[in-house]
């Protein structure tokens, strides 16, 4: 069965899209990803993305304008992806999410858009979206769901092993002695981005290659503040987002000081911050090997800083699990997909904290009859490969 993963990150930058052509015999799985794009958001929409995000304040006519637009930008990113690899059994598209809703130690909602008719209508397939919340409705946060993923490709590896994604969070699944936990860290990209695009520092809304954090130095007094959110000592699992972590959140904290910081050392400053906080808990789980994926894992200062922090670690790209850093997250929600088609729980409670794992997701026939294949009961392995390219 061939799954298309669609997804667009809290770094809200555009649409990260995998094709994986999955087989089965018995319960040992095996996925090859034939495909891979990541298609930028049009300027205009992520600029309206990004006007009605947290904490600003928006309406419900342009909440619904914009879950038909990035719906219709899914579904063209969708259908171009067809037209190269032909036929698509499924779509899993996670959408864009705009609001996680935690109180405390407890996530109480969560909302992606990206209408998912849009999507079944011009890929013609079945498509399975609103993936988050069954995971909230069981005690869970709902994020990462990527632990489900990552404790398969880590499954077997000796010692502490563990995966971490750079998106706009840092989130990290760790497994030790078969447990396992998995939380988000806090900001990976996520303030980084925020004041790029506040001041206009680079029109792809990012650090690119740290060039401008390079050019800075550690503002350490501004680094303590940070340090001392009370976010990071809550206990796993936990869950955050751009509700907490954004640009508002940097100007507070550096009007809170009293002083003037030049624009580069705020942006070192905040790449600091991610060094620091993963370090501290890579460091704290005995952490032996850690797989890297998400856009943070191009940026040189982070990596660096991470090795330098962790001599101790073997610390590798998400490659050599068999998964391409930069499509991971695509692959996971094409694994979710496949999953929820065959009746199959994708959720790792002690990676999210739900009480029981659960089926996720809702199902958007496409333009013929819904035909669901046989039910099956778990995964018991993965093997995930590159198609070759000739």
């Amino acid at each position: 069965m061939r799954v298309l993963g669609l997804i667009s990150g809290t770094s809200h930058d555009g649409i990260d899209a995998a094709v994986v052509d999955f087989t089965a015999d018995g319960d040992a799985v095996g996925g090859e990803v034939i495909a891979s794009t990541s298609v930028p958001y049009a300027p205009g929409l992520r600029a309206r993305l990004i006007a009605a995000l947290p904490p600003a304040q928006t309406t419900l006519a342009e909440i619904c304008e914009l879950d038909t637009l990035i719906g219709q930008a899914f579904a063209d990113v969708a259908a171009e992806v067809a037209d190269q690899v032909g036929d698509i059994d499924a779509v899993c598209s996670h959408g864009q999410t705009v609001y996680h809703w935690v109180d405390g130690e407890r996530a109480l909602g969560t909302l992606q858009i990206g209408q998912p008719a849009w999507i079944a209508e011009r890929a013609g397939a079945p498509v399975v979206s609103d993936i988050r919340i069954r995971d909230i409705t069981a005690g869970g946060h709902g994020a990462p769901l990527v632990s489900f993923l990552d404790e398969l490709l880590l499954r077997g590896r000796a010692g502490t092993t563990a995966a971490l994604n750079l998106g706009g969070i840092s989130n990290m699944t760790v497994i030790s002695d078969g447990d396992l936990v998995a939380y988000d860290i806090g900001p990976a990209n996520a303030l980084v981005d925020a004041v790029i695009e506040a001041y206009g520092l680079n029109p792809l809304g990012y650090d690119e290659d740290a060039r401008i954090a390079a050019t800075g130095s550690i503002d350490e007094v501004l680094l303590d503040a940070l340090l001392a959110d009370p976010y990071y000592a809550l206990p796993a699992p936990k869950s955050t987002g751009k509700e907490h972590f954004h640009l508002g959140y940097v100007r507070e904290h550096i009007t809170s000081l009293g002083c003037d910081i030049p624009i580069a050392d705020i942006v070192r400053t905040l790449t600091e911050l991610t060094v620091r906080t993963v370090a501290q808990d890579v460091r704290a789980a005995g952490i032996g090997f850690l797989a890297v994926s998400g856009g943070g894992c191009h940026n040189p200062l982070l990596m660096d800083g991470l090795r330098a922090a962790l001599p101790d670690t073997d610390v590798v790209l998400a490659d050599e699990l068999g998964a391409p850093a930069d499509s991971k997250e695509a692959i996971l929600l094409a694994l979710i997909g496949w999953c929820t088609l065959h009746g199959i729980p994708a959720i790792v409670p002690g990676g999210t904290g739900a009480r029981e794992s659960r089926i996720l997701g809702t199902i958007t026939p496409g333009t013929g009859p819904l035909v669901l294949p046989a039910p099956r009961a778990r995964i018991e392995t993965l093997t995930l490969r590159e198609a070759s390219r000739s």
